[in-house]
């Protein structure tokens, strides 16, 4: 609310804006129609999402696992490079590396994060050295997390990020498409990481 204001305060002072939605007709309710209808433009949407976003995600986060330069992946680099940075936040290299790759499906984040930490740490488990295995408790998975040097402050501030951090690849698309505009779609995307690295 506060963003809100201080924009139509500043940046968008004087522009008016209006929101109109059109009501459908009302009908008696088709209900196999209706679930037929919806399954389907679910999966297809999901499938689309799938081939366009996901894919490609799955290809970059193999990538910077398995190219290396030296001793090290990209992945490690980055995580080395970036974790001063990113421990200034109360976050750390893995979390940062893990919403950039994450931008196509933010729902992804926790799960890179784990393999990133299975990998920059040397764990090993049923896919061998740097590979995601079953973490069959809350335990496992807290294991995982203190050995990339998670803390309590570490999950706080995780949380805070996460409601606050960049959109997706597809609300990125969408804003752009409804906004027609590269300046809005820039700012939306960036404003709230500014918001959640400051939170």
């Amino acid at each position: 609310m506060i963003v809100s204001w201080e924009l139509n305060k500043s940046v968008l002072r004087g522009e008016a804006s209006a929101f109109s939605l059109e009501l459908p007709p009302y009908r008696p309710p088709r209900i196999w129609q209706t679930l037929y209808t919806s399954l389907i433009d679910r999966t297809i949407f999901v499938l689309c999402r799938a081939i366009i976003f996901a894919i490609p995600a799955g290809i970059v986060i193999w990538l910077v696992a398995n190219i290396h330069i030296g001793e090290l992946s990209l992945a490690e680099h980055f995580i080395q490079w970036s974790d001063p940075f990113a421990i200034i936040f109360g976050l750390n290299g893995v979390i940062l590396l893990a919403y950039i790759i994450a931008i196509p499906a933010n729902e992804t984040v926790i799960p890179i994060i784990l393999m990133l930490n299975v990998l920059s740490t040397k764990l090993t488990g049923g896919a061998g050295d740097g590979g995601m295995f079953e973490l069959d408790s809350a335990g496992d998975t807290s294991n995982v997390l203190h050995a990339g040097g998670w803390t309590l402050l570490t999950a706080v501030n995780l949380m805070f990020f996460s409601s606050l951090h960049n959109p997706c690849s597809t609300t990125i698309y969408t804003i752009f498409k409804e906004t027609k505009s590269s300046k809005w779609t820039l700012v939306s995307t960036f404003l709230p990481v500014v918001m959640g690295l400051i939170i």
